[in-house]
């Protein structure tokens, strides 16, 4: 057992990191030299959707680009404020999943658990920008019920944590549910799922690293990352120590318009992710959240870039084009 000392009393430094991130659209603005044109129409995209950006982040974006695809990623503008046909609040039928307070069963041995709203940073085109977390996430007062249903349904080998972001909450309470999770005898796998090490890498610590690897359970991180500039130095030298430590990592990213639409974009991408030792998974064509339609890509264009990517990387790297149908029992794959 590892005592705690003086040290891990301590705030970590990712969340201080998180205190000073920019949750106001006009310093953000002027952080970045961006165009005060485009102000109103931040101020009434944040007002629906609220802005957040760990500084760290923010410091690889270029000054005075509103077309810098890292800050397209969060930039609030006013195309969010309108409605679009085949767009919804809940575009991956996550409601209709759910079996217990804030878990989620769509696909076959498997069951995926909302840990918390709470994320690092707020991507303009999250799939759960509408999702009803204050009711229907299991927060770490509802584990009890969380783990009791695992317990009970006895094929299920593999459980997400997703959220909201689960690296928001603190190692010693993710320690904790791995630990629980690894005494139900059916369960095999832990699957994390992270925005957060791409955006502030120092989430990545030690003490995750020894949970993901003393919990008994087949450790697997999946990250989103959605463009080679967001693997930086400080995010390859944590991954190392997670890829030491015996974590399988794998990433998703989204297939965004003027983030990531080129072959050249997402070749990089991949090269990238794999001189960090992660294996490209799931490109995913956008899921149709209302808000976020100025990202989506059409699927011819879509195939055809990814087409465009097979021709010039090995097939390892290939990550396969998919898309989530609401009530489909797997990813369905674009061809």
């Amino acid at each position: 057992m590892i005592h705690r000392t003086s040290a891990t009393c301590q705030t970590p430094a990712w969340q201080q990191q998180l205190t000073s991130a920019f949750t106001r659209v006009e310093a953000l603005f002027e952080y970045l030299r961006i165009d005060p044109d485009l102000l109103p129409g931040a101020r009434a995209a944040a007002r629906e959707f609220s802005l957040r950006v760990p500084v760290g982040y923010a410091a690889l974006m270029e000054p005075g680009n509103p077309h810098d695809p890292l800050l397209r990623q969060v930039l609030p503008i006013d195309d969010e404020l309108r409605l679009q046909p085949g767009f919804s609040t809940d575009p991956v039928g996550d409601l209709d999943r759910s079996v217990g307070t804030g878990v989620l069963q769509k696909y076959r041995g498997r069951v995926l658990v909302i840990t918390t709203g709470a994320c690092g940073i707020h991507c303009r085109y999250c799939f759960r920008r509408h999702y009803p977390y204050s009711n229907s996430s299991a927060g770490c007062d509802r584990w009890r019920d969380t783990l009791d249903f695992i317990t009970r349904s006895g094929q299920i080998n593999e459980v997400i944590l997703s959220g909201g972001d689960p690296l928001m909450l603190s190692d010693n309470r993710l320690s904790q549910l791995a630990q629980k999770l690894s005494e139900i005898p059916h369960v095999k796998r832990l699957r994390v799922h992270t925005r957060l090490p791409a955006v502030l890498p120092e989430r990545i610590t030690t003490e995750m690293s020894g949970w993901l690897s003393d919990s008994g359970l087949q450790s697997v991180l999946v990250l989103h990352v959605n463009h080679a500039r967001e693997i930086t130095d400080p995010l390859r030298t944590a991954l190392s120590s997670l890829r030491s430590a015996g974590v399988s990592l794998l990433n998703q990213s989204v297939l965004l318009r003027g983030v990531n639409d080129s072959s050249r974009a997402l070749v990089e991408l991949s090269e990238g992710l794999s001189a960090a030792g992660v294996l490209p998974y799931y490109l995913h064509q956008l899921d149709p959240v209302q808000g976020a339609s100025h990202f989506a890509v059409p699927d011819p264009e879509a195939i055809e870039l990814h087409q465009a990517v097979r021709h010039q990387l090995p097939g390892y790297l290939v990550p396969r084009l998919v898309r989530e149908i609401p009530g489909s029992e797997s990813k369905t794959p674009l061809v």
